[in-house]
C-alpha cells in the first residue's frame, strides 16, 4: 500500500549502507549503525520546511487566541456570523490553520515506511513482519532495493556484541540463529537495549518539555492542549521504556537518533525565530525613536499648522474689467481701483472725530 514510501527510504538507506560499508566493512555494525542514522538525518531534512511551516502556523495561532476568543465570545449565539468572522480573520493576518497540520501528517507515512523498512530485516518476531518465517528464510529474501547477501549482512550485524536485529524478548531459538560463531546472550542484547531505550525515553520527554515551555499562557490553559502536554511529557517516552524491550536494536538506534535529531532542531529554528522577533522590537524602537521630538525641543503639532491659515494671506479677486485685484486681509483697508487707498475702519473713525 505505501510501496511508493518503502522504496525511496529502502534507497537512502541502501546509498548510505554502502558509503558507510565502504569504509568499515558492509557487514560491521558500525556501518549498518551510521546508516540508520544518517536515513534518519536525510528525511528529517527533507521535512525541515513543512517542520519550520508548522511552527511558526503554531506560533501565530496562539498570537490570535486571544482575538479569536472575542469573537467566540461576541458571536457565541451566532455561529455562522462567527464562522465568517473567524475566516475574515485568518485572512487579515495570512493564516491557514491547514499548514498547522499538514506538516505532521506528511512526517507520519514517512516515518512509517523508516520503520517499515527496518523491521522487514527481521521478519520473525511477533507481530513484527510474517509470522513463522525463520531467520534462515528471512535471511534468502531480498528486502526492497536491498539484496538477499544485503539482508544477511543486516542480519550479522553487532554492536558491542548484540545484533542490531535483536531485540530483548527475542524467543531463545531466535537467538541461535543469529550465532557467529557463538549465539549472543540476552544479557549483552540488554546491555545495548536499556541504554538506547532510556536515552529515547529522556530525549522524548525534554522535545515535549520544549514545546511546552514556549507555549502561551492561554494555549497552555486550554483543557485539550493541556491534556496533550501531559501526554507528551510522560506518557509517551513512558511508552518508550514499556515498548523498548519488543523493539529490535536497530529501530532503537533510528528513534535516539530521530529525538536528537528533533531536540536539535526545535532550539536552532525557536533560537531564529525568537532573533526575529527581537529585531522586529529593535527596528520598531528606532522608528518610535526617529518619530520621537529632540531632547529640549518643544513638540509641534503638524496638523495644527497645516490647518492655520498664514498671518499675511492675500485673496485675489477678478473685476468685472478682467483687472485683478489683491486684498490683504487685516486692518489696514484695501486700495480703490484708481489707485487710492480706502480708508480701513481706523480712518473712518478719525475723520468723524474730525468732523
Amino acid at each position: 500500500m505505501l510501496d511508493f514510501i518503502y522504496w525511496p527510504v529502502s534507497a537512502i538507506l541502501w546509498f548510505w549502507h554502502k558509503a558507510f560499508g565502504y569504509v568499515f566493512g558492509e557487514s560491521s555494525g558500525v556501518a549498518w549503525t551510521l546508516a540508520i542514522v544518517f536515513l534518519v538525518f536525510t528525511l528529517r531534512l527533507v521535512l525541515y520546511k513543512p517542520f519550520v511551516k508548522q511552527v511558526r502556523t503554531t506560533k501565530q495561532m496562539q498570537e490570535l487566541q486571544p482575538k479569536i476568543k472575542e469573537l467566540q465570545k461576541k458571536y457565541k449565539n451566532d455561529r455562522e456570523t462567527m464562522a465568517r468572522e473567524m475566516q475574515k480573520l485568518q485572512k487579515e493576518h495570512g493564516f491557514n490553520p491547514l499548514m498547522g497540520c499538514l506538516p505532521v501528517l506528511l512526517q507520519v507515512p514517512v516515518f512509517l515506511g523508516l520503520f517499515h523498512v527496518l523491521r522487514s530485516f527481521n521478519r520473525t518476531g511477533t507481530g513484527f513482519g510474517q509470522l513463522g518465517m525463520s531467520i534462515q528464510e528471512n535471511a534468502n529474501t531480498p528486502n526492497y532495493i536491498f539484496s538477499a547477501a544485503d539482508v544477511q549482512s543486516f542480519l550479522g550485524a553487532r554492536i558491542f556484541g548484540a545484533p542490531i536485529a535483536a531485540h530483548i524478548t527475542s524467543p531463545a531459538n531466535e537467538l541461535l540463529a543469529f550465532a557467529d560463531p557463538n549465539p549472543p546472550s540476552r544479557v549483552a542484547i540488554a546491555l545495548v537495549a536499556i541504554p538506547l531505550m532510556v536515552i529515547a525515553g529522556i530525549a522524548t520527554h525534554f522535545n515535549a518539555r520544549a514545546s511546552v515551555a514556549r507555549q502561551s499562557p492561554e494555549a497552555a490553559a486550554n483543557p485539550q492542549a493541556a491534556l496533550m502536554n501531559k501526554l507528551s511529557l510522560w506518557v509517551f517516552p513512558l511508552g518508550v521504556l514499556v515498548g523498548g524491550p519488543f523493539l529490535m536494536i536497530g529501530i532503537l538506534i533510528y528513534w535516539v537518533a530521530n529525538n536528537i535529531w528533533t531536540y536539535g532542531q526545535q532550539h536552532l529554528v525557536f533560537g531564529r525565530m525568537a532573533k526575529e522577533d527581537e529585531q522586529k522590537k529593535q527596528e520598531a524602537l528606532e522608528k518610535r525613536a526617529q518619530n520621537a521630538p529632540k531632547p529640549g525641543a518643544k513638540p509641534v503639532d503638524v496638523r495644527k499648522k497645516q490647518d492655520a491659515p498664514a498671518a499675511d494671506d492675500t485673496t485675489t479677486t477678478a473685476s468685472a474689467n478682467g483687472t485683478k485685484q489683491t486684498a490683504k486681509q487685516g486692518g489696514g483697508g484695501q486700495r480703490r481701483p484708481g489707485g487710492q487707498k480706502r480708508p480701513g475702519n481706523r480712518g473712518r473713525a478719525n475723520q468723524k472725530r474730525k468732523r
